[in-house]
C-alpha cells in the first residue's frame, strides 16, 4: 500500500512543535493546553489529537505533587475575619488581591518567595524573595503591586494568619494604601487557593527536579517563571486559556470599546 506522505510531513511538524511547546513549558502543558496552544498558532488540532501527538512525540505532563503548607499562625496578633470568604470570581481588575508565601531550597540554603495576587486576571503583580521570612518579606511583594497597579482605595486585601500578614508593618502599610483587610479562617489553606494553586503549578511546572546551586540562580529561574511564562504565556483554563497579560489587554479593549 502506498504510503500519504502528505499526513506523515503533517505529522512531522506537528511532532516538532508539540516538543518545542513541551520544552518552553518545561513539561507543564497536557493535552487541553498544548492543543490550545497549538490553536493559536494556526493548527487545527483538538484535546485527543493533541494528546495523540505528545505520546508519538514522547513527552507528557509533569504529574502533580503534594507540598507542605506552612503557615506561622501561633501568635497573638490581631486577626481579620475573612471577608472574601472564597469569592474568588472577580469582574474588575485591582479590586481583590491576595498574598501568600513559600520557599525553596538551593545548595546554599532556603529561598523565600512572597506574591500578591489579583484574582480578577490570576496575574501576580508583586514579588519578593529573602533568606529568611520576615515582615520586610511582605511588605516588599505588596510594595511593588502597589508601585505596579496604584489601585484606587477600598481593595480588598487577602491573606493568611501568618505573622508576617497580622503584624503591625503589613497591618499599617494596608491603612496608608487605603486596603480593606481579611483573613483566611485557621488551618484552612483552602481560603487562599488562589495563591496555594500559584505555588503548586510553579513548583509542578517548573522548579520540579531542579537542583539551584545558589540563591542567585533560583531568584533568577523564578523571575523567568513569573514575568516571562507565567503572567506572559501561561494558558490558564479559568481565563478561558488566555495568560493573565493578554486577558488584561483584551478586558481593557472591550472597555474602551
Amino acid at each position: 500500500m502506498k504510503k500519504d506522505h502528505s499526513i506523515v510531513d503533517k505529522d512531522f511538524g506537528l511532532l516538532s512543535e508539540v516538543r518545542q511547546i513541551h520544552n518552553e513549558t518545561r513539561g507543564a502543558y497536557g493535552s487541553r493546553r498544548t492543543s490550545e496552544r497549538l490553536r493559536f498558532q494556526g493548527y487545527d488540532v483538538g484535546r485527543y489529537r493533541a494528546r495523540s501527538l505528545m505520546k508519538k512525540a514522547g513527552v507528557s505532563v509533569k504529574h502533580r505533587q503534594k507540598f507542605r503548607i506552612t503557615t506561622d499562625s501561633k501568635h497573638n496578633l490581631p486577626l481579620a475575619p475573612n471577608l472574601l470568604d472564597r469569592n474568588f470570581q472577580v469582574d474588575q481588575p485591582n479590586t481583590v488581591w491576595c498574598s501568600d508565601i513559600t520557599y525553596l531550597w538551593t545548595m546554599e540554603g532556603w529561598l523565600y518567595l512572597a506574591v500578591v495576587i489579583d484574582l480578577f486576571s490570576r496575574k501576580v503583580v508583586g514579588w519578593a524573595m529573602s533568606t529568611r521570612i520576615k515582615a520586610s518579606l511582605a511588605t516588599e511583594a505588596l510594595s511593588m503591586a502597589y508601585s505596579r497597579r496604584k489601585p484606587g482605595k477600598g481593595l480588598l486585601h487577602h491573606s493568611d494568619r501568618g505573622s508576617q500578614y497580622a503584624g503591625g508593618e503589613y497591618q499599617n502599610l494596608l491603612g496608608i494604601y487605603g486596603m480593606i483587610c481579611s483573613m483566611s479562617r485557621k488551618g484552612d489553606c483552602w481560603d487562599n487557593a488562589v495563591a496555594e494553586s500559584f505555588f503548586h503549578s510553579m513548583k509542578t511546572e517548573w522548579t520540579a527536579g531542579m537542583l539551584y546551586r545558589n540563591r542567585s540562580d533560583a531568584r533568577n529561574d523564578v523571575i523567568h517563571y513569573i514575568e516571562m511564562f507565567y503572567n506572559s504565556n501561561r494558558l490558564h483554563s479559568y481565563l478561558n486559556y488566555k495568560n493573565p497579560n493578554d486577558f488584561e489587554k483584551n478586558f481593557m479593549w472591550a472597555k474602551a470599546a
